[in-house]
């Protein structure tokens, strides 16, 4: 198969991709995978530390699991997945934070998902932010969690995308890696790697795909590119597709980011216990402690906070994270402490984020940005997902979806 000539070209190595082309090879359709990164997993990326360890600095949470995808190709593989309930599913480490008043945040929490719940049913959509109890003393925690969850801080998140959100509450994650999981599923898929796409004319009969390593002439397009690079038209449509830019630039990428920390006397702690830095604030990280076991800890930032931190790189979120647990362990506990690696993805120029939220008053974006251009073009991604949105298996089912288009509209 000509890499210049091809039936379909599936633009974006990341989850929705590689299922894309799976499905696509699965129909013997000629299909080509152009990555800009030289690997594939797009924003679900493992790495293996000094100790052997696989660590996700991008998705690691087969959330949904039990409809999840990836579950299954995780079982059809042999690759080993721990069933562990996370850390948010259990108490909390209690200094500083005692039973009873975690029992009093988690009603608080409760009741907030149930004024959001009632929101999302009026015509008008509104910030989630607007729920939050005026006076509470958890609204600090609360949208801390929020940042975590969304990507986003509580004024900038659609209630009606927030609450369209599924998840069967089962949670688990891949001792190999999920971006390694990921990764690996694409094998054998025909992909270009290091070979970022700038353009997408398709004013002729075929499509031309303009890459950095020359155009690829095509019939039709999967496009999984992340929203907030649509959006900043990174790649540029001819002719123009200004609903899709629009839809993309409403639909942000938030940030999510994870770094590890190396934990001297780890076995001090109970396996997969959770400590916040404060409760009093939404300025602040959750701290997962021995992850599958581990001797190291887990930390999350999210939101505006973590883009703060991002234009420090990797040495603000240390001095951050080590800041907050002397708070809580005492100021002889930094010697315990080192950092082992993480990612910025809002400095990632072929993500510029973690996962995708809906502005308020926009989540019916999601739709607009997943339609189908004249049978030539189909969007995929976690941004194209009504309910599962923000995930690795809502981009599995778009980018199965978009195949499913594409194999129909050939007849094939």
């Amino acid at each position: 198969m000509s890499s210049r000539d091809v039936e379909v070209v599936v633009i974006g190595g990341g989850a929705a991709g590689v299922a894309a082309a799976k499905r696509l090879c699965q129909a013997s359709i000629r299909c080509l995978v152009v990555e800009a990164r030289p690997r594939l997993g797009g924003r679900a990326w493992t790495v293996t530390d000094a100790s052997g360890f696989a660590l996700d600095l991008g998705c690691g949470w087969l959330h949904s699991a039990d409809r999840n995808p990836w579950t299954g190709v995780a079982e059809e593989h042999g690759v080993a997945i721990d069933k562990t309930p996370p850390p948010w599913k259990r108490s909390a480490f209690e200094l500083g934070f005692p039973h009873a008043e975690q029992d009093e945040f988690q009603d608080a929490m409760a009741a907030f998902f149930a004024r959001v719940e009632r929101a999302a049913q009026s015509e008008k959509d509104v910030a989630a932010s607007t729920l939050l109890k005026p006076d509470c003393r958890w609204n600090g925690l609360i949208g801390a969690i929020g940042t975590y969850m969304a990507g986003v801080d509580l004024d900038r998140l659609s209630v009606k995308d927030l609450d369209r959100y599924d998840d069967t509450g089962i949670n688990y994650r891949v001792f190999e890696g999920y971006g390694s999981l990921i990764s690996g599923y694409g094998a054998g898929v025909p992909v270009t790697l290091d070979c970022p796409v700038r353009g997408i004319d398709h004013r002729g009969n075929r499509l031309r795909v303009e890459t950095d390593k020359g155009a690829i002439a095509a019939d039709q397009a999967v496009v999984t590119i992340p929203s907030a690079v649509l959006a900043a038209e990174h790649v540029v449509f001819t002719p123009a597709l200004p609903e899709k830019i629009q839809a993309a630039r409403a639909l942000p990428l938030g940030l999510a980011d994870k770094l590890f920390i190396g934990l001297d006397g780890a076995e001090e702690f109970d396996k997969e216990v959770r400590v916040f830095g404060h409760i009093d604030r939404s300025r602040t990280a959750g701290y997962h402690f021995r992850p599958f076991g581990r001797p190291m800890i887990e930390a999350y930032f999210g939101g505006g906070f973590a883009a703060e931190l991002e234009t420090g790189g990797e040495a603000a979120f240390f001095d951050f994270a080590v800041s907050e647990l002397v708070h809580q362990f005492g100021s002889e506990f930094a010697r315990r402490l080192k950092p082992i690696r993480m990612h910025c993805w809002g400095r990632d120029r072929f993500s510029l984020g973690s996962y995708s939220s809906a502005l308020p008053g926009f989540a019916d974006c999601r739709q607009t940005l997943a339609e189908p251009v004249d049978n030539r073009l189909f969007f995929a991604g976690e941004a194209c997902s009504r309910n599962d949105f923000s995930t690795a298996h809502g981009a599995w089912f778009t980018g199965a979806a978009a195949a499913d288009q594409v194999i129909a509209a050939r007849g094939s």
